[in-house]
């Protein structure tokens, strides 16, 4: 999760409480926390020009969770499609399920965000958080922001293995940080279909040239566009390639992570220094809110 505030400021969090929703293993969750900080650290994320935390570290978002949701339609959160697609796909059910956007309004609403970064699966949750804020605001005084949604039109959503948006929870993610072997075998795994080899394909309708187009130059993307639509598109060259470059594409990321995984004491220095920036935000919005609901009494 990504909020923007303002035009400089940057608030990137782990949000271990939504994991919570799939995740119920305490080893599981705590290693993935950590490993999941480390990976924003090594793939660029700078830490002293972010405020960059563990959602659990600032318990003033459970807080305001509970009141934006004591005014949250019911109606409004069985609209939301997210939870139905989650079920379907063999999550189980559950209250933390359901009231995700809720949680998720809280994530943004709490620091005053103008702008999220989201993917276009998320865009009704950010609508959502807009609905409950316009709601408290109109009932208790001018108290959050509203915040808009912006969403990239190149990268909307990543495809992942099977052509959903990647996903842990679908189990269809490509790992940045795989070893040579376990990366070629999830690029190998790439749904393709059976079209013959010398047959035209549209590349827009294919799982496997979405994802190369994210890293291949843009001279031979047009040389494999043309492959798909003129014939000759073998699709196992064609991951192998896709191999060769998201390895190269991440070399450096691969040794910034090598070298934060044998000092875990930084990434939690990191984190903790976040947690205590972005608390100083929350605390005043929270405080706000407490006074405009009678907390103060």
């Amino acid at each position: 999760m990504i909020a923007s505030v303002g035009s400089s400021d940057l608030y990137a969090f782990i949000v271990d409480l939504h994991a919570m929703t799939s995740v119920h293993d305490r080893d599981l969750l705590a290693q993935g926390t950590l490993g999941a900080a480390s990976d924003f650290l090594a793939l660029g994320l700078d830490s002293d020009k972010c405020v960059f935390w563990v959602q659990s570290d600032v318990p003033e978002v459970t807080e305001l969770a509970w009141v934006l949701s004591t005014l949250t339609p019911m109606g409004l959160l069985e609209r939301c499609h997210s939870y139905k697609d989650k079920v379907a796909k063999g999550i189980a059910a559950s209250h933390g399920l359901f009231a995700y956007p809720v949680l998720m309004a809280a994530d943004i609403l709490l620091y005053q965000a103008e702008k999220v970064p989201v993917g276009k699966d998320q865009k009704q949750h950010v609508e959502v958080a807009r609905d409950i804020a316009i709601k408290f605001n109109n009932n208790f005084g001018e108290t959050f922001t509203i915040p808009e949604p912006v969403i990239s039109k190149d990268l909307a959503t990543v495809p992942g293995l099977d052509g959903q948006k990647m996903s842990k929870s679908y189990g269809n993610t490509i790992g940045i940080f795989l070893d040579d072997k376990a990366l070629k075998k999830r690029v190998m795994a790439i749904t393709t279909d059976a079209t013959p080899v010398d047959d035209p394909k549209d590349p827009d309708n294919c799982n496997l040239f979405n994802i190369f187009k994210l890293f291949a130059s843009p001279d031979r993307l047009k040389e494999i566009h043309g492959l798909y639509v003129n014939g000759g598109a073998m699709y196992g060259k064609i991951k192998l390639e896709l191999v060769d470059l998201i390895w190269d594409y991440f070399k450096d990321a691969r040794e910034a992570r090598a070298r934060l995984e044998d000092d875990k004491a930084y990434v939690r220095e990191v984190l903790a220094k976040g947690a205590v920036k972005a608390r100083e935000k929350a605390t005043v919005t929270l405080e706000l809110v407490r006074d405009r609901v009678g907390f103060n009494y």
